[in-house]
């Protein structure tokens, strides 16, 4: 009798154990990219939004844009080359404007940031599509100016690309000027720092940069995100920091 309980304990054990070894958390992963300012008076919604929906499964970035600063307030966390990414993308969409709040999907489409309805649908809708890659992080190591990570993509690496993208998970701010003056916004997976290079080979190390905009109290988040050529995004994991 102890040898047959033994023998039912250990294969549960060993199932579980070949499923912890491989990088099953990013097979289905949906991202979620806002562009969004504080200086607009519509993003507070969507950025509230992004919050409520984030989870393991579905990684959101939030980009803020910095051509909401004329009207008298400037974002802190703005930066042109966000601008210059959703001009990217608004070119992949043929779209000759471009707007906040704009939310991509998995770099493959894009839809309004607040309409949580047609938000719930799409991530509904891709959350059951395989991601053409897969991507385990290890040995993430946290110094005072810098991040190190290993990474172990699944899949054909052939014209792709890897995004290291710093996160500041939540921040407060409460604003002077422009459309949302005195209110105190809550923004979070604020991105701070972001890099893209050519993957060359699936397994590699990488590093992200801390800025100075981040403060000793701030939560961080590191996410890895693969791309192709047409900037559709194939996978993407997360670690918290």
């Amino acid at each position: 009798m102890k040898s047959a309980l033994l023998t039912l304990f250990i294969i549960p054990i060993l199932f579980f154990s070949s499923l912890i070894d491989k990088p099953l958390e990013s097979r289905n992963v949906v991202v979620l990219e806002l562009f969004t300012s504080q200086g607009c008076s519509s993003c507070p919604p969507a950025d509230k939004y992004l919050n409520d929906v984030k989870s393991d499964k579905v990684i959101a970035l939030s980009y803020h844009v910095d051509y909401w600063n004329y009207i008298g307030w400037k974002d802190p966390f703005s930066k042109s080359v966000y601008t210059e990414k959703q001009r990217l993308y608004g070119a992949k969409f043929n779209s000759r404007t471009i707007y906040t709040p704009q939310l991509i999907i998995n770099g493959s489409e894009h839809i309004v940031g607040s309409d949580k309805r047609l938000v719930n649908q799409k991530i509904k809708e891709y959350s059951k599509k395989d991601n053409a890659n897969s991507i385990l992080l290890s040995e993430v190591l946290q110094s005072e100016s810098l991040i190190k990570f290993n990474y172990n993509i699944e899949g054909d690496v052939d014209d792709k690309y890897i995004r290291t993208i710093l996160v500041i998970n939540q921040r407060k701010t409460y604003v002077k000027r422009g459309e949302n003056r005195n209110k105190e916004l809550i923004n979070t997976n604020i991105v701070v720092n972001e890099q893209r290079f050519k993957l060359e080979k699936p397994i590699g190390k990488g590093s992200v940069i801390i800025p100075e905009i981040v403060k000793s109290s701030d939560d961080l988040s590191l996410i890895i995100v693969i791309e192709n050529t047409a900037l559709d995004i194939t996978t993407a994991a997360q670690k918290a920091l």
